[in-house]
């Protein structure tokens, strides 16, 4: 069993509660020296007789001829008598009054340690904002850019900011070198697969062909456009992977018609339930995230009396959702997060000769979903399938009652 741990000071309260310490025991380490001193000063300064000579006072000035020794000592037992109750109610009042003020002076130098210490970590909590930004953003390898670029003395904590600016740029480069080489990579090998196809398909083609040439022919190309619907995914999700700079007014319900009607007849149905779900963002990519849904959904699903359905809808804080779900083989929820990851499949984390699909599509549908500021959550539906919800931020703020497709 887990041990749960204590809660922990934060840093400005252990920094409050040691400025506070300090001038406590400073003070109170004063208030003791200046009753040490107060006191002794009153209990040895008092006045002192003189029976031998009694014209002379113990300061040696002349005073008044003192009464008999009898009366004089009754008279010094009651004079030390007040005095002594004096002394104890000036070092009384001392320590009351000290103790006061104390107690007051302290709780204002808490106050001000506080504050003082709040100002300190000020520049902590820069770096803390920039870097929970960074985490928490859709895509957090597209908000690398950022900086804190924090100013003031070259001290630990500007060199600490400085060292985090330093790796928040070294992985900018190093997301932004891995989309260019994906990029350029796929685009240097289509040229070659295209004349590849070319080939392949003069030689099928040409009278003379052999059986077997032709059916070897037909293999290749098959293999042929495979590794180029490969390539064309890895082409669009380096594509979807960077922010979109040209944005317009979409309609996600007019996106889920175009679609549903592409889809060829089989022995899966396509339900459709397209909703107003407004949104901004590049309408060829939104179109390919539904159609990358839909084409998942119909490809894995049982062969008889399978279905997929596809709706679309805005909730009351104004995002548009789009919800794909399909029957299916049943999926493990400990398995759904792999789904999104490039080349993966349930059961199976490469690329099989087998598989009709390139393993992008999902991959593909977080991309674009990110590159427009929303999200995916997929989830195992009771008897087989997936669920999936695409949310997508609009700039619309409706105030109809909430609606979930």
């Amino acid at each position: 069993m887990k041990r749960l741990r204590p809660a922990r000071l934060t840093i400005r309260a252990r920094l409050t509660l040691v400025y506070g310490g300090l001038f406590l025991l400073a003070g109170l380490l004063l208030l003791g020296v200046t009753y040490v001193l107060v006191s002794h000063q009153l209990r040895s300064g008092g006045a002192t007789f003189d029976t031998a000579h009694p014209e002379i006072s113990g300061t040696g000035q002349p005073t008044v001829p003192l009464p008999p020794a009898d009366h004089i000592d009754s008279g010094l037992s009651v004079n030390q008598t007040i005095v002594g109750q004096v002394t104890d109610d000036a070092l009384q009042t001392l320590l009351t009054q000290g103790g006061i003020g104390l107690a007051v002076v302290g709780t204002a130098a808490v106050a001000f340690g506080w504050l003082i210490a709040g100002r300190l970590l000020q520049p902590l909590h820069r770096v803390t904002e920039t870097a929970r930004r960074i985490s928490d953003a859709p895509a957090a390898d597209r908000s690398l850019h950022e900086r804190i670029a924090l100013d003031g003395p070259n001290d630990e904590i500007k060199q600490l900011a400085d060292t985090f600016d330093v790796m928040l740029e070294r992985l900018d480069h190093a997301f932004d070198g891995q989309r260019r080489f994906i990029a350029n990579a796929s685009h240097e090998l289509r040229t070659p697969l295209t004349l590849n196809r070319a080939l392949l398909e003069v030689a099928v083609h040409r009278p003379a062909a052999s059986p077997d040439v032709r059916q070897l022919g037909e293999t290749l190309l098959e293999i042929n456009t495979r590794h180029g619907r490969l390539i064309d995914g890895l082409l669009l999700l380096a594509r979807s992977e960077r922010d979109v700079a040209e944005r317009s007014l979409v309609d996600l319900a007019d996106i889920v018609d175009h679609v549903a009607a592409q889809v060829p007849p089989g022995t899966v149905t396509v339900h459709t339930r397209p909703g107003e779900a407004e949104t901004t963002g590049n309408a060829v990519l939104l179109e390919r995230l539904v159609q990358n849904l839909v084409e998942n959904g119909v490809r894995h699903n049982i062969p008889e009396d399978g279905w997929v359905e596809v709706a679309s809808d805005t909730r009351p804080d104004g995002s548009a959702v789009l919800v794909v779900s399909n029957t299916g083989p049943v999926v493990p929820r400990y398995e759904v997060p792999h789904l999104f990851e490039p080349f993966r499949r349930l059961d199976t984390d490469r690329l099989s000769s087998t598989s009709p699909g390139a393993g992008l599509g999902l991959s593909i549908v977080q991309a674009i979903a990110r590159a427009h500021g929303g999200n995916v959550h997929a989830e195992p539906r009771d008897g087989g399938g997936l669920r999936v919800t695409v949310t997508l931020p609009t700039t619309r703020t409706p105030t109809w009652p909430d609606r979930q497709p």
